[in-house]
């Protein structure tokens, strides 16, 4: 293709970069887009959308299982394979809005190649040199492989890969106690496998406690055996039965193992000294602006060190869009990310935890719970486990996180109210629908004014006193 002059090189066609790209080119500017994978990136591929879609599957064979009040629960027939063929159609179904000929019909140039910088404003990617006034690393992550002795000649699974297999694991051995550890576990489960999960520290453990308890819990009840605080030492065995050593010796056996115990940053052989672009292991390092110590290259998502979502990537792209398209100034305030866990029940937080709201603002914070139990359409539901918690100072909230039916969705109104400042009156005044899992909110706002309202004994006398003279 030889020499490409352009005013945006986004490097990476997945969530992070596929926004800036769109935004760009469609605002008036020239983007080269390079991807060396697949377009869509992990989150289409390999990440948020079939992993959803395989917890679909479970959710629907477990709904099954146990019935309903006077309808009979029936032990599901599984057909795994069919299982992986929805997988798959819903990345079919997704994938021509991340597709090369959707952003080339855009008016992108699109590159499938490895991007390597030659210098601060030049990168060669296969047979081209591109020259770009700004640029925009979007690389995302790997999985993260522990070298544990025997890892090397033992067979496992990551998320790249544990999608593709269509032949029902018997024993599924989870290495890692985070949400993608307990997402598939659960899933695989409820989809007929036998699961372990094994975890060096605690399940769920960047959670709140209270709140992870109450997933953890309900992992147990399905039959999934938890095995905390012990580190993998050893690996062993073949393809069909693998062999887990912990560290006080126990051994633990089965037929697949999948390793989630987190994420590294793909920055590998970018040549990124070469435009005098700092990083670490943990990410190209970038300023409030995304802006890294080459002030014409930006880093969004993983590749920024921070958050690893993709509504991060996303929110991240607005923010290098807004400087590198527009000219406007925009810094990146993470006090509003939320996050979720899509376990059953659902796990998500926005803003601080209970443990970080005491240890920033001290006797200051208040904290509300409400209960799914007090929930009229949870009980119309028969989906009572679970509760909210909010965490106030001054009468704004500072973070929540909600474990229960739907929580990924509820926690929306607390990322907002956050980002926006809002008072807890502004909860405590709208108007939900009846009967909603939203009104659990509106309960939680309410019980905050309760003592003002109910104990006070001031307000009480002048009631009082309306109640017996005023017409």
């Amino acid at each position: 293709m030889g020499r490409i002059e352009t005013d945006i090189c986004v490097i990476g066609a997945g969530s992070g970069g596929l926004s800036v790209a769109a935004g760009a080119v469609q605002m008036g500017a020239r983007v080269v887009l390079i991807e060396a994978g697949e377009m869509g990136g992990d989150c289409l591929n390999a990440g948020c959308v079939p992993s959803k879609a395989l917890i679909a599957a479970a959710k629907a064979a477990e709904a099954q299982r146990r019935g309903f009040r006077g309808i009979a629960g029936v032990e599901p027939a599984v057909d795994f394979g069919a299982v992986k063929d929805h997988v798959r159609a819903v990345i079919a179904a997704i994938a021509p809005v991340d597709s090369q000929e959707r952003f080339e019909g855009l008016g992108c140039t699109v590159i499938r190649a490895f991007a390597r910088f030659t210098g601060p404003r030049e990168v060669q990617a296969g047979d081209a040199t591109i020259r770009a006034r700004r640029f925009v690393i979007a690389t995302g992550s790997r999985p993260f492989v522990p070298q544990v002795q025997g890892i090397d000649t033992v067979p496992y699974l990551t998320n790249e890969t544990i999608f593709d297999l269509r032949e029902r694991p018997r024993h599924l051995i989870v290495i890692g106690g985070g949400p993608i550890g307990v997402e598939m576990a659960q899933a695989h489960r409820r989809l007929g496998c036998e699961v372990t999960v094994i975890e060096a520290a605690h399940v769920l453990g960047r959670e709140d406690p209270e709140l992870a308890a109450v997933v953890v819990q309900a992992l147990r009840h399905e039959g999934i055996a938890l095995v905390e605080g012990q580190p993998v030492v050893r690996l062993a065995g073949e393809e069909g039965a693998v062999e887990v050593t912990l560290g006080d010796g126990q051994q633990l056996r089965g037929t697949h193992l999948l390793m989630a115990v987190g994420r590294r940053v793909a920055l590998d052989g970018m040549n990124l000294e070469a435009a005098g672009i700092a990083y670490t292991p943990r990410g190209v390092t970038v300023d409030a602006r995304l802006r890294s110590t080459n002030r014409r290259v930006y880093a969004v998502g993983d590749a920024a060190g921070g958050p690893q979502f993709t509504h991060v990537a996303g929110w991240h792209a607005g923010i290098v869009i807004r400087q590198a398209v527009l000219g406007l100034p925009a810094r990146a305030d993470p006090r509003a990310i939320p996050r979720a866990t899509y376990t059953d029940p659902e796990l998500a937080q926005v803003g601080l935890t209970e443990a970080e709201a005491r240890a920033t603002h001290g006797d200051a914070l208040t904290v509300l719970r409400a209960s799914f139990a007090h929930n009229d359409r949870a009980q119309s539901e028969g989906r009572t486990t679970g509760l909210l918690k909010v965490m106030v100072v001054k009468g704004r909230p500072v973070g929540a996180g909600i474990v229960g039916p739907q929580a990924g969705e509820l926690i929306g109104l607390w990322a907002l109210a956050i980002s926006a400042r809002l008072k807890m009156s502004a909860i405590a005044g709208m108007i939900a629908p009846y009967p909603t899992l939203g009104e659990v909110s509106k309960r939680a706002a309410g019980a905050y004014f309760s003592p003002k309202l109910f104990e006070n004994l001031g307000l009480k006398r002048v009631v009082g006193f309306i109640q017996r003279w005023v017409p």
